[in-house]
């Protein structure tokens, strides 16, 4: 009660229990004793109070304090500072830099410090939930470091500085989670083998951990210096930025990266960090760029895609660099959206099977029965001569719409041991081209497969590609032919030692970082690889790699008040409808150029409250582009159909689709429709604003209806073609 009233009277109990204890007491060795000794105290004390197998209530505090004192007296640079002064508390230099002034350690002003003692019984649940051990660092966390980076804090018992950093942790942590970072906290006390495994000698530290690499973190504890941190620790060339200038060499480089291009359009200067972690962790699958809406140099990109400024969107290109083969747009785009956006593109439509990896995900081993996955390889050159060939294989595979089915081609001349044996080649000379379909049996190499044709690109060539995929489609036992298939070469080899100059050069960057912080502890091993790497490569050109700042914006984020609502278009045909996951459902309205900003408003409004939902997405279609996709669409659906003509008065009038709201599931194929308000004769060109936003009056109510499953559903045979749905001119 005391406390509650004199709130200054916390900081001061805090520096008297500090100086009260007396590692040398708890450990019961004298202040001459030696690190032998001590290190045997410890041990006995240490299985003695261990709460495992010590029942007495105080058996965990007091295990606590022989782990502080242990740790105390085990570190000369701590035993001396105790001798000296009596702390037992950890502080540390920061530099002084563009993250902020120099600080003392995580220092804060002491009328800040009302928390209570970071005790195990105390301890904040956010920390328990992120708690690392070493097999789980060893195991899980370095091997998903090559995917996104990991922040980590590392504490203990006693320590009074880790609980001034708390507030400014948990909101950093609440932020960088969200975008995909990886969070880990390790308590010294509890697993000093992860502690010294990680460099950490002192508490609190907070660190970084990316490629498998460890980076300290030397500045004042604050939201913005942790988050620059962050993505100081991702490679600085992650994404290109693109312009009028250079847009086609960046787009048409995915024959040779052997990837699909993604392009985020924005009006923010620098890059989104969410874009930087998403392409750190597809950087092997896709490649990325970034074009700043606010540029005069990017004018013509826009207009050439047909950009909206009002959200950010997001195009992928494959093989044809004139038309995105995919593409969303949203206000706040989410991770979990766009990791579905790429994780459904990730590789070309006929990628070049490059590595055995490659060959892996895109041909994977026989499972189950359901789960066949057939290969189309077309054994070809990379001469001029096939390029008629090649391209006409691209167009093949691009018609395909078998799902069992993936489309791939290989270079003769660079996967030779491959050829010589689906080809059954003797002589190992080059061959004409072939087409050869097989199906991987297990991961030692062991395939299935079947020569199907010479291949010049002719319609003889493809028809006859057609009929053996139909044969194989009702009888997989056409794959006559059994082989041992040898191990791809890795045709990127050659770009391990670019890449590894890059990375000698990050490491550098790093000492530098560390010798002005004279961290020497922490130093060393980057010092051993440095030297290491100059030795090996003296006498070799060494490439010079200049690094880009990035400019924050500072400007204030966008409210959160939003619904998401995608044009229907011939691009977001397919990806929102046709191949909408099972037990997801598109959200249409259907407006004019006249009402859009109307309906769209009160649309909105109306389904706000279901946005929560992972499975509802939302649409818009107009009706004045695509009034013969609506039509159509209504024939298929005969059932409602029928209930339009009924209120159409015997056809006297022609259907205004205006207002209309249809739920399309488009894998079962069946829609749920609302019919708006009627607010009087729709074809008077007198109608009011008011009137136009009353159509949507009960589509709430509807919409619980449709959460409830208990609207009609009106089953169609299949959704109308994409010749229905015509491109804005």
């Amino acid at each position: 009660h005391r406390y509650r009233k004199g709130a200054k009277l916390w900081p001061s109990l805090i520096l008297l229990l500090k100086f009260q204890m007396d590692p040398y007491k708890i450990l019961g060795v004298t202040r001459s004793a030696s690190q032998a000794e001590i290190k045997k105290v410890y041990k006995r004390l240490a299985k003695e109070w261990h709460p495992d197998k010590n029942k007495n209530p105080g058996a965990e505090d007091m295990f606590i304090k022989i782990t502080k004192s242990y740790e105390i007296l085990s570190s000369e640079d701590k035993r001396a500072n105790y001798d000296r002064y009596g702390q037992t508390d950890d502080t540390q230099p920061y530099g002084n830099n563009r993250y902020g002034n120099r600080h003392d350690g995580f220092y804060f002003d002491e009328s800040f410090f009302n928390f209570p003692f970071n005790s195990k019984n105390h301890r904040d649940f956010t920390d328990s939930k992120y708690t690392l051990h070493f097999n789980q660092y060893v195991n899980n966390v370095v091997p998903d470091s090559y995917k996104r980076p990991y922040l980590i804090k590392i504490t203990s018992d006693w320590c009074f500085s880790c609980i001034h950093i708390e507030p400014v942790w948990k909101e950093v942590v609440q932020e960088m989670e969200s975008l995909g970072v990886g969070i880990g906290v390790v308590d010294v006390g509890y697993e000093r083998r992860l502690a010294n495994h990680l460099g950490a000698h002192r508490t609190p530290s907070i660190l970084g951990v990316i490629n498998g690499k460890v980076t300290f973190f030397h500045y004042a504890v604050a939201k913005e210096h942790l988050r620059q941190f962050v993505e100081d620790l991702l490679p600085q060339r992650l994404v290109e930025r693109v312009t009028d200038k250079n847009d086609l060499q960046f787009l048409n480089s995915w024959h040779e990266l052997n990837k699909p291009h993604v392009l985020l359009f924005d009006q923010v200067p620098a890059v989104p960090l969410l874009y930087k972690l998403t392409a750190f962790a597809y950087k092997d699958y896709l490649q990325f760029g970034y074009v700043d809406q606010g540029l005069s140099e990017t004018a013509n990109l826009q207009k050439q895609f047909n950009i909206n400024t009002y959200a950010p969107t997001m195009l992928i290109f494959k093989e044809n660099t004139d038309k995105p083969a995919d593409i969303i747009q949203a206000k706040g785009m989410k991770k979990q959206i766009i990791e579905e956006f790429m994780s459904n593109n990730k590789f070309l439509l006929a990628p070049r099977l490059v590595s055995q990896k490659l060959f892996d995900e895109l041909c994977p081993v026989k499972q189950f029965h359901r789960r066949r996955k057939y290969c189309v390889l077309l054994i070809t050159g990379d001469e001029e001569i096939f390029s008629f060939g090649n391209q006409a294989f691209l167009s093949f595979a691009s018609a395909n719409t078998r799902e069992v089915v993936r489309f791939a081609y290989v270079y003769q001349r660079l996967q030779q041991p491959l050829c010589d044996i689906l080809m059954q080649n003797k002589e190992s000379a080059q061959s004409p081209p072939q087409v050869v379909i097989l199906e991987r049996r297990n991961a030692a190499g062991k395939a299935f497969y079947k020569p199907v044709t010479a291949w010049n690109g002719s319609e003889e060539d493809k028809q006859r590609l057609l009929e053996e995929l139909d044969r194989l489609q009702k009888d997989p036992s056409i794959l006559i032919h059994d082989a041992m298939l040898p191990e791809l070469n890795n045709e990127f080899a050659s770009m391990f030692v670019i890449r590894w100059i890059y990375a000698s050069y990050d490491y550098l960057s790093e000492v530098i970082d560390d010798i002005l912080h004279n961290n020497w502890r922490e130093m060393m091993p980057l010092l051993s690889l440095i030297f290491s790497a100059l030795f090996i490569l003296f006498g070799t050109v060494v490439i010079q790699a200049f690094r880009q700042e990035c400019i924050f914006n500072t400007n204030t984020p966008l409210s959160k008040n939003f619904v998401e609502v995608t044009e229907l278009t011939d691009i977001t045909y397919i990806s929102n409808l046709v191949k909408l996951r099972p037990g997801h459902m598109n959200i249409v309205l259907v407006l004019t150029d006249a009402s859009k900003n109307i309906l769209l408003s009160k649309f909105a409004k109306e389904v706000y409250s279901f946005t929560g939902s992972l499975t509802l997405h939302f649409s818009f279609l107009n009706i004045d582009k695509h009034s013969e996709w609506m039509s159509t669409l209504l024939e298929y659906a005969q059932d409602a159909m029928q209930i339009d003509a009924e209120e159409d008065d015997g056809g006297a009038r022609k259907a205004d689709y205006t207002g209309y709201v249809l739920a399309l599931n488009g894998h079962k194929k069946y829609l749920c429709l609302f019919r708006p308000v009627y607010t009087g004769e729709d074809h008077d060109s007198s109608i009011s604003t008011l009137q136009i936003h009353h159509k949507l009056d009960r589509l709430g109510l509807w919409m619980e209806r449709l959460m409830e499953g208990t609207l009609p559903r009106y089953y169609i045979p299949t959704w109308p073609g994409i010749d229905k749905i015509t491109p804005c001119k």
